[in-house]
């Protein structure tokens, strides 16, 4: 039989390995540990509102049943090769799930990438530290995985409702190597030092089903005929057709001015404008745990939230990353712009958050 239930523990319980098979809380549920085959955690959050910090726990427990191996759901990704080609722009976070889905429906991705692949990025990401030079091609915003692998796209929303949607994204993360602890974490993280591998292997299943993905390929313009999208043409003299997905995301500021160019029509919408906050971890962690000596041994390095409204305008607190860093952003030259990001062991010393305000059209 397979039961689920609602624990309240301490941290130094919850980091057990045996975590709640040796726990009173189980036996309170009338259950005799010694039937107990296996738990698994579906949910983990932390309660900080009091002085005692509890993690709040659900979780299923297999009883004279054995689990599945995976605690992930797999996507069945058929070979495309022959099937109808669908052109992808852009290898963020958008393009490859868009890529990813179009295999799913039995259609071939073609995706093209202005930027290089994940891991020759990160040379050009550390010459903007070493050196100040910008490569306006390859940088925090453009490459695969998009601006979120190397500046920490956050895997959660506020949204509750697409909190139930986002469950299949996050198995398919870990269908390609991410920690299946995304899966119960409040507040997911796959970690900037490990996202790059899962990165990859999207890209393998991309190619592996018949798919293609062409590197450091710039769309230059949309071939329109009639009112109805060819294809596209690239900077490379190479021209693709079929149906066209764009996945460029906001920084793509040529994409925009050319279908503004050439009457697409656009709509205005709202930004959020700020800094970013860098504060010694510890002093964070000693204000969300309510202890002078901060997080402990059983804890992980604290977040925070701000929300307030000034005047009718929201302002609050953006991609807050406990134990990270903050990076130089910038995706063309004469910019000052800053990111920030976290290792998968969130272990620095500093922590940081950006602090907007809503600005509207």
């Amino acid at each position: 039989m397979i039961h689920e239930y609602q624990l309240r523990i301490l941290p130094e319980q919850a980091a057990s390995e045996t975590i709640t098979q040796n726990n009173t809380s189980v036996e309170k549920k009338g259950l005799d540990v010694r039937t107990i085959n296996a738990i698994r955690i579906l949910r983990r959050s932390i309660d900080a509102r009091q002085r005692t910090i509890y993690v709040n726990l659900t979780i299923r427990v297999f009883v004279n049943e054995t689990p599945s191996e995976e605690e992930f759901e797999r996507t069945d990704y058929p070979n495309v090769e022959g099937r109808p080609a669908v052109i992808v722009v852009g290898a963020g976070p958008g393009g490859l799930f868009a890529a990813l889905k179009l295999i799913e429906l039995g259609l071939r991705p073609i995706v093209v990438e202005r930027g290089k692949n994940v891991r020759e990025r990160k040379e050009d990401l550390a010459r903007i530290s070493r050196e100040h030079k910008v490569d306006a091609e390859s940088n925090y915003s453009f490459g695969e995985g998009g601006a979120g692998a190397y500046s920490d796209g956050k895997l959660y929303t506020r949204s509750k409702k697409a909190r139930q949607r986002s469950k299949k994204i996050l198995n398919v993360f870990c269908q390609h190597g991410a920690s299946p602890t995304i899966l119960s974490d409040a507040h997911p993280h796959i970690g900037t030092d490990k996202l790059p591998r899962v990165i990859e292997n999207m890209r393998n299943t991309i190619l592996a089903c018949g798919g293609e993905v062409h590197f450091q390929t710039r769309m230059e313009s949309i071939l329109i005929e009639g009112q109805k999208v060819k294809g596209i043409e690239t900077n490379t003299g190479k021209t693709f057709l079929g149906p066209v997905i764009l996945a460029t995301g906001h920084s793509a500021r040529d994409i925009y001015r050319w279908l503004y160019a050439h009457g697409v029509q656009l709509e205005t919408k709202g930004i959020a404008i700020g800094v970013r906050l860098e504060h010694p971890s510890m002093l964070i962690d000693q204000i969300q745990y309510h202890n002078k000596n901060g997080r402990g041994k059983y804890l992980p390095a604290a977040e925070y939230s701000f929300v307030q409204q000034v005047d009718g305008r929201g302002v609050y607190s953006f991609c807050m990353c406990p134990g990270g860093f903050v990076v130089p952003a910038a995706s063309g030259p004469h910019q000052l712009v800053v990111n920030g990001m976290s290792p998968s062991n969130r272990g620095t010393k500093w922590s940081n958050s950006g602090m907007v305000v809503e600005t509207r059209p």
